[in-house]
């Protein structure tokens, strides 16, 4: 397993991520019971859940399965690296939900009685509260940092001005600030190349992408859909970009074969092979898909692989940041 700080903390964390977004959802408890064990055993170090997760059967389910998992002992909580997530409503009252003092703290508190532990590693604020004033957000995270319930904040789907203001404000404050950015970034999806990952860079904040696979659209998805295979990727994301992106998929799957490689695993290897990027948050339902991620740390990409996988997905405008994005 390849490990990296996390941004400029001291904290080392695989550069896989294990993203438990399926469990209780897509995979049953028994199967994520075996997912978890086999990645702590290869090595990862590093897990990630929300608050929500599970809503489609109930908000909090997948911290719920995270703390029986955690609760069968071995160590498995000390090993861990364990991200969980504050912002979206847990309930239909007015204050269950958002980025205020009073829900930050309450979400804490609910989080970890779910996930059976005294701390949670890494509190990422899920999306910007745009009526939360940074005053009010820092001066929270600084209680649950000084009780000892929280080690390090992170932020996820953030712009590149808010980790700004954000770290800005919590420089005012002689607090850490931002210790991460989760985003979405692929070779479909790379708007964060232009401002969040220089502005991530500036700051030492490490940069966490989710979908890396574009929701399964570059893990062979035409080929999945044409045999029938299709899960993941035959709705959400995946589907929404397929029409757009048809044709570059097509020659992407192509190129792939051509390789000899897995289309998952050189998208997987892509995202982490870009500068700014820490790890990538991966969420496989099986152990093959597990098995896949693992592998992809080993490949290599060479001059002509990078090159060719730039034409098939381009950058935004001209490329690297903004303002030479777009710009002359």
């Amino acid at each position: 397993m390849q490990y990296a700080r996390l941004g400029r903390t001291a904290l080392k964390v695989s550069r896989l991520c294990l993203g438990t977004l399926n469990l209780g959802v897509r995979t049953t408890e028994a199967e994520g019971m075996h997912l978890m064990n086999e990645a702590l055993e290869q090595g990862v170090n590093f897990f990630d859940t929300a608050n929500h997760y599970g809503w489609q059967v109930r908000r909090g389910l997948t911290e719920e399965i995270i703390g029986s998992w955690f609760a069968q002992g071995g160590q498995r909580r000390e090993k861990v690296v364990l991200a969980t997530k504050v912002f979206n409503p847990m309930s239909d009252w007015p204050n269950d939900g958002g980025l205020s003092a009073r829900h930050i703290i309450a979400s804490c508190e609910d989080s970890l009685r779910r996930l059976r532990t005294d701390w949670i590693d890494l509190f990422q604020m899920h999306h910007v509260d745009r009526a939360a004033p940074w005053e009010e957000v820092w001066q929270a995270m600084e209680i649950l940092v000084g009780q000892g319930k929280v080690r390090y904040v992170g932020s996820s789907n953030f712009a590149g001005w808010h980790l700004v203001s954000a770290q800005e404000a919590a420089n005012r404050r002689n607090f850490l600030g931002l210790a991460s950015e989760q985003c979405v970034y692929n070779l479909v999806t790379r708007h964060v190349e232009v401002e969040l990952i220089p502005a991530a860079e500036a700051y030492g904040i490490g940069v966490l992408a989710w979908s890396p696979l574009h929701g399964g659209l570059l893990g062979g998805a035409l080929r999945k859909l044409e045999e029938g295979t299709a899960v993941k990727t035959a709705q959400g994301r995946a589907m929404a970009a397929l029409d757009r992106c048809r044709d570059a998929v097509a020659a992407y799957e192509k190129f792939c074969a051509e390789l000899g490689a897995d289309p998952a695993e050189i998208a997987l290897r892509w995202v982490l092979s870009r500068p700014g990027v820490t790890g990538a948050v991966i969420g496989p339902r099986t152990l093959d898909h597990l098995g896949g991620a693992l592998r992809a740390l080993e490949l290599d990409l060479d001059a002509h692989v990078l090159a060719r996988l730039e034409e098939l997905f381009p950058p935004v405008g001209n490329g690297g940041p903004g303002p030479e994005a777009w710009a002359w």
